[in-house]
């Protein structure tokens, strides 16, 4: 539906990404100012009603609202840089991946130069940025949100504001990707010890997908032990998890499949046996990770 006061935005960064966060705002009806280092990456989004400026700073004071996805963080330190007085009384909301450390200095960078500064964290790929699947959140000065919201709501279905402290949203990003690829490289372990019996990977889906919902079930109960900080048996204690570690090591080992990631993950709740935790729940696990382990 498009916004009837829909007022103007900048988008700076038009990869992929950025071209679907341009797109977004342009179905919605804002009068989108676009710019890349490359200009041919503009084409299409001019052929939409996008304005093409000639440069960065042309493209900031096009708009209230700047909207920058490149890179990284060094890539948006190295466009503010320059950038001056055009930024005072803007707020830049930058969608680059990044550090929560150096959402924190891009912040005071921007500042010095009369700003205000949204980091954000795309939790979603370009194919469904404007619809309901995608979710987008941000950290950074409340005011700036809320007067933006109805904008960035053109992005996302799903628009979170997670609290003032700038390094929030990258920090959510990035322990989404622990979570992801912690997941993912449990599936694909557990498809090369299937695949070394025989078993093609697409057999093996019916039943990962039920042992990620079954976890995914946990984690309610998880996050209050955590809050807490108190680890109950609920199912099976730290002991008898590491006796079964144990035989996904074994089986790894006599199937001729790697063994590193169970012997990892061994080692993990082997460290958590040492540390006086063999006898609680699963979830006292934190407490390892919480400390590194040359601590």
């Amino acid at each position: 539906m498009r916004d009837l006061d829909a007022g103007p935005v900048t988008v700076i960064g038009l990869g992929l990404m950025g071209q679907a966060l341009a797109g977004a705002f342009l179905r919605d009806g804002r009068p989108t100012t676009v710019w890349n280092r490359t200009e041919g990456k503009a084409g299409e989004l001019v052929a939409q009603g996008a304005r093409l400026a000639g440069s960065a700073d042309e493209a900031v004071a096009a708009s209230p609202l700047v909207v920058v996805c490149v890179s990284d963080q060094h890539a948006v330190h190295g466009l503010v840089e320059p950038l001056g007085d055009v930024l005072e009384g803007r707020v830049l909301v930058n969608l680059s991946s990044g550090t929560s450390q150096a959402a924190r200095d891009t912040a005071e960078q921007v500042a010095k130069r009369g700003g205000a500064y949204l980091a954000g964290a795309i939790m979603a790929v370009p194919a469904t940025i404007g619809t309901a699947q995608a979710t987008i959140v941000y950290s950074g000065p409340k005011a700036a949100f809320d007067r933006h919201e109805p904008a960035l709501r053109s992005l996302a279905g799903r628009t979170a504001y997670l609290g003032a402290d700038h390094g929030l949203a990258a920090l959510h990003e990035v322990a989404v990707l622990s979570l992801m690829w912690n997941v993912l490289n449990g599936f694909l372990h557990g498809a090369a010890l299937l695949g070394a019996a025989g078993v093609d990977a697409s057999a093996f889906v019916p039943l990962a997908k039920e042992g990620v919902s079954t976890v995914s079930d946990w984690l309610d109960g998880y996050a209050r032990q955590i809050d807490e900080g108190a680890y109950p048996v609920l199912d099976s204690t730290i002991d008898t998890h590491l006796a079964a570690m144990e035989h996904v090591v074994e089986e790894s080992e006599a199937l001729g499949v790697d063994a590193e990631l169970p012997r990892f993950v061994k080692a993990l709740a082997e460290r958590a046996v040492a540390g006086g935790r063999g006898g609680d729940g699963y979830a006292a696990m934190i407490e390892s990770f919480r400390t590194p382990a040359s601590a």
